[in-house]
């Protein structure tokens, strides 16, 4: 199977999760492009609305019939589904290759349950072997990269990028994570810092690995 074959039979797998007339959250990413386009194809006219964690899937979402809604008018979720850049056995996360790590993670805390879908090169035995996105206010940049180099990492801003919400990212090089939930706690408090791409503290609650023997899940 191709990298785009599992992305899109992780998909596949995640839709089945879906309840008719339900408010669904939807993440972003190559692998949720693949469960919108599969969710509107599936279960057309079903799905009540989404919440969506980012600009580029409420457009997906919208120019396939699905309604999008805002978050505060609904309160709790019963389901979201996203992809990650990586996962461990814990199902702790590395989120955030495109940008919307903060979006991501409210979506994710407003929900009872998270489930991820991804192809199997995303398990890993230890996180941060893909760069940590960190979203900062610009004009912290520079204070909390030095905040990050002294936790071990080598922090690089994200080219000519800017997040849905205004902020920059430093993409974390370097780091050996067995511990992420304190990492993640110790650079939610640096100043300037909006949001680490580390979901340890709201993990995934079910991963859906796509690989070439076909679907395997893991549940924390």
């Amino acid at each position: 199977m191709t990298p785009e074959d599992k992305k899109r039979a992780a998909a596949e797998a995640a839709v089945a999760y879906v309840k008719p007339d339900s408010i669904i959250g939807v993440g972003t990413g190559s692998t949720v492009n693949h469960f919108i386009d599969l969710l509107a194809a599936k279960m057309a006219g079903q799905i009540t609305a989404a919440v969506s964690s980012s600009e580029a899937s409420s457009e997906r979402l919208r120019a396939l019939g699905i309604r999008v809604v805002d978050l505060n008018d609904i309160g709790k979720l019963d389901l979201y589904i996203d992809g990650a850049d990586e996962s461990n056995t814990r199902l702790e996360l590395i989120k955030g290759g495109g940008g919307a790590l903060m979006r991501e993670k409210i979506v994710a805390a407003a929900s009872r349950e998270f489930i991820c879908i991804a192809d199997d090169s995303k398990l890993v035995a230890t996180l941060g072997a893909f760069p940590l996105p960190v979203e900062v206010i610009p004009m912290a940049r520079e204070l909390v990269a030095g905040e990050l180099r002294e936790l071990g990492g080598e922090p690089r801003l994200r080219a000519a990028f800017i997040t849905d919400n205004g902020n920059q990212i430093l993409d974390v090089h370097g780091l050996h994570i067995e511990d992420a939930l304190d990492l993640e706690t110790r650079i939610n408090q640096l100043t300037g810092v909006v949001c680490v791409g580390l979901f340890a503290r709201r993990p995934a609650d079910r991963l859906i690995l796509s690989g070439d023997d076909g679907i395997r899940t893991l549940q924390s």
